[in-house]
């Protein structure tokens, strides 16, 4: 019978102690906010993409930064060439900035954006510029300026949808002057 009133003690300072461990306040859990600036950030960045062995457009740029869902962008001024198939400069763009977009797989150059035709000898101005390597076009939504250094013609317009070399474009809502010969 001693045994039992001991266990019977034991079982109340036990039910006891639960209950006043039981009516303790839960502990506040802090929010711990996600970090979402770059996972890695690298120097004197220079991107080369080549087919067939052959170099085809060549990126330069002081700093690129990458996140973590592998978009990248590029704080300072992005310097692209595309290559002919002769291996010579055909194009150049110049930009302040820019930003690859993985999900889209598409890079956005912005801020005084000059392209250069060396072939055609023509220079492209806008604010913004996009390139798409899998479909090897370029385009913009943006007010573009195109001037023909043997001509000094200006056509202006918005909008604009080139090949990557901008050996071909088409200026959605051109405007311009032009130097028309006389006659019909």
């Amino acid at each position: 019978m001693r045994v039992l009133k001991q266990i019977f003690r034991l079982s109340l300072l036990v039910l006891h102690s639960s209950l006043i461990f039981s009516c303790e306040e839960p502990k506040e859990t802090k929010e711990v906010k996600r970090y979402k600036g770059p996972v890695e950030v690298i120097n004197d960045v220079r991107l080369l993409y080549s087919e067939a062995a052959k170099l085809k457009v060549k990126l330069t740029t002081p700093k690129q930064l990458r996140y973590e869902n592998d978009d990248r962008k590029y704080p300072e001024q992005v310097d692209v060439e595309f290559y002919a198939p002769t291996g010579d400069v055909m194009t150049t763009i110049r930009s302040d900035s820019g930003r690859y977009d993985k999900a889209k797989n598409l890079y956005t150059v912005m801020g005084n954006v000059v392209v250069v035709n060396k072939q055609k000898q023509e220079k492209l101005l806008t604010p913004e510029l996009n390139w798409n390597p899998a479909t090897k076009k370029v385009f913009t939504e943006s007010r573009v300026t195109v001037i023909s250094q043997l001509t000094g013609e200006k056509l202006y317009g918005l909008g604009l949808d080139a090949n990557q070399d901008f050996t071909s474009y088409r200026i959605r809502k051109p405007t311009g002057v032009f130097n028309v010969e006389g006659g019909i």
